[in-house]
């Protein structure tokens, strides 16, 4: 089997190309691809170069951690797995020499069926967004005290600030782009220099943007937390007396794990949790090239997904 995938042969360089697909094996599943998301956070990283090296990265790879597709075929060991069920795939390593980093944005994938997760049909494309709503509630579920305040009213800032509502607070956000302080239900968004408060117990930040350290210690309550649920390509570093005088914590919150991806999806089915209005813009596969460029250059392309249901 072959595919049509989104590579990036190097920083900067995008291309939709077909690839060889590695055999199913027994345990394996075989997804056709609908609906992919990208990350304005890691994909923008890899797309730039900017990227820290860690096990398994360079180029040339495929991109996407955020997939939707139908199960196709499955071996004889893909327990549990059913052809024709809708799933949420995290990625792929499935292409050969060219690396699958992560490997979901490509029209069809090979995967272990365990990592081909059931979500209800009614969800569609949305369900790309379980990826980001799994970080969400790994990075809330993780501490003592849930954020009083977010940092960054993207996508991930949105998903923690709902989750906060859904189970009774009434969490701050801030954001620097009046663009993208739209939105709200259940929370406040506003402006950094609006808000005076200094005595916030758990401040997560979702910016990726290092340089704010010195800031949000400085907005801690004594004894509060920060919470660091971006990804930085910047090292992080801090005035160590603030800190020392507010007896600071720092907590970083790592990659989702497969319960918390679980329990994202049951919240969004049971109505805990909602998708809706996070999803902005939607191109063709075939115009992945220009939909990467959008989705990292324009303030109001919250989520772009591809469509690959052509390609397929």
């Amino acid at each position: 089997m072959d595919t049509m995938a989104v590579v990036l042969k190097q920083p900067r360089q995008i291309s939709l190309s077909r690839l060889d697909l590695t055999p199913p094996a027994e345990g394996d599943v075989v997804v056709d691809m609908e609906w992919s998301g990208i990350s304005t956070g890691t994909e923008r990283l890899l797309y730039t170069g900017a990227m820290p090296a860690f096990p398994g990265m360079g180029y040339p790879l495929v991109p996407g951690y955020e997939s939707v597709g139908r199960i196709r075929a499955c071996g004889r060991g893909a327990h549990g797995a059913d052809v024709g069920e809708l799933v949420f795939v995290p990625g792929a390593r499935c292409f050969g020499d060219v690396r699958g980093l992560f490997g979901g944005a490509a029209a069809r994938v090979v995967v272990p069926a365990e990592r081909a997760l059931p979500i209800p049909e009614e969800l569609g494309e949305r369900g790309v967004l379980l990826a980001l709503a799994a970080t969400a509630w790994h990075a809330r579920e993780g501490g003592a005290v849930p954020p009083d305040l977010i940092v960054g009213h993207g996508v991930l800032g949105r998903l923690l600030a709902r989750i906060g509502v859904a189970q009774g607070a009434r969490p701050v956000v801030w954001e620097t782009n009046p663009d993208r302080r739209h939105g709200a239900d259940g929370y406040d968004v506003i402006a950094p220099g609006d808000d005076g408060r200094r005595n916030y117990r758990c401040i997560c930040d979702v910016s990726g943007d290092a340089s704010l350290i010195d800031t949000l210690i400085g907005r801690l309550a004594p004894g509060g937390e920060i919470l660091l649920a971006g990804f930085y390509a910047q090292p992080i570093s801090f005035a160590f007396a603030p800190a020392f005088m507010r007896e600071a914590r720092l907590r970083i919150a790592a990659q989702w794990q497969p319960g918390d991806l679980v329990a994202a999806r049951d919240a969004v089915r049971d109505g805990r949790l909602r998708l809706d209005g996070l999803i902005t813009h939607r191109v063709e596969a075939t115009e992945a090239a220009d939909a990467y460029q959008i989705a990292f250059s324009d303030p109001g392309c919250l989520k772009m997904i591809l469509d690959w249901r052509a390609c397929v």
